[in-house]
């Protein structure tokens, strides 16, 4: 290949893109801005302080801190 030799690929670039929008339209469905609306508001939903396992750890990590203090001051 000769460094004069220059690859023009702007085309090859476009047509992928071309395919790539291609195959996701016809992989979405038809209410897709319905449904992208519903998928960000469960993300953005807010979430508990304090869900279930996070009041589990809670009380083990308590447990184990209360128990090696008593052990300490006996």
């Amino acid at each position: 290949m000769d460094s004069d030799d220059r690859i023009d690929i702007r085309g090859l670039v476009r047509a992928h893109g071309a395919r790539q929008l291609a195959i996701a339209r016809l992989g979405a469905p038809d209410d897709w801005k319905g449904e992208l609306h519903r998928t960000l508001a469960v993300q953005r939903a807010p979430q508990a302080i304090w869900t279930r396992s996070d009041l589990r750890l809670f009380v083990e990590s308590f447990a184990i801190f209360f128990t090696a203090t008593m052990i300490f001051l006996l």
